[in-house]
């Protein structure tokens, strides 16, 4: 009976030493990153808890005082970040980069994007593009110019906050885009992806993490950073779209 209720009792210890860390992230990341700190928790029962927001937001939130324990976003946030002290200097793993793709309404057509001309074509018979004003929506902008379309397309273009490219989709009734980032565009209710950005007019935003200089839990916080580049984590994050 004595040996029985050993291993009950370590559990029961076990999970009282669990601790919890907050990661503030970009939103594109959000999807893959929650796959992976769920396995975290499954492998370590430590808690991870995200708290995501478009990049420049996150940013500016750590300026003004957020606490978190780590930051996963652009790297060039996170120079900013080291410069003003927010965020330790040092190593800082890549997890991964997010691409920028199409998408429209779940009852629009499923257009075929696959190559330059397909894709071009399908932004010409639109009739109301919709992109953001940060990263993503500036690759696009560009791919727009190289394409030679911007000023044909200029009468159709709505330019967004970082994360309200999809209500004027969602709200329209013609046949309506929005272009960003895969993953948000994948996990968005409503709006379907109809795939990325074809061959060289692909863009990658890359993605690191980063430990914050008052990370209340450091220790946790860097066997987390540790793990986002695991086999494991780099399998759910390509999964999810995070390569």
């Amino acid at each position: 009976l004595a040996g029985l209720l050993v291993c009950p009792l370590a559990v029961v210890a076990a999970r009282g030493h669990a601790a919890a860390i907050k990661v503030m992230c970009d939103s594109p990341v959000e999807p893959a990153l929650a796959k992976v700190a769920a396995l975290f928790r499954g492998e370590t029962n430590d808690q991870a808890t995200l708290a995501c927001d478009a990049g420049p937001a996150i940013k500016k939130q750590i300026e003004d005082g957020a606490v978190a324990d780590l930051v996963v976003v652009e790297p060039d946030f996170v120079e900013a970040l080291t410069r003003s002290g927010q965020v330790r200097a040092g190593d800082r793993p890549m997890i991964g980069h997010v691409g920028v793709g199409l998408g429209n309404r779940l009852d629009s057509p499923a257009y075929d994007i696959s190559t330059t001309e397909k894709f071009e074509n399908t932004l010409l018979g639109a009739d109301l593009i919709v992109f953001n004003s940060v990263k993503s929506g500036a690759a696009f902008a560009e791919v727009l110019q190289r394409l030679g379309i911007a000023d044909r397309l200029k009468s159709k273009i709505v330019r967004t906050a970082p994360l309200d490219i999809f209500q004027p989709v969602l709200k329209g009734k013609g046949n309506d885009m929005a272009a960003g980032t895969i993953p948000l565009i994948a996990t968005t209710p409503g709006i379907k992806l109809l795939g990325p950005l074809p061959g060289d007019l692909q863009s990658a935003i890359p993605y690191t993490a980063a430990l914050m200089t008052n990370a209340p839990q450091r220790a946790t916080a860097e066997a987390f950073i540790k793990f986002l580049v695991t086999p494991k984590a780099k399998d759910a994050f390509a999964a999810n779209g995070v390569n």
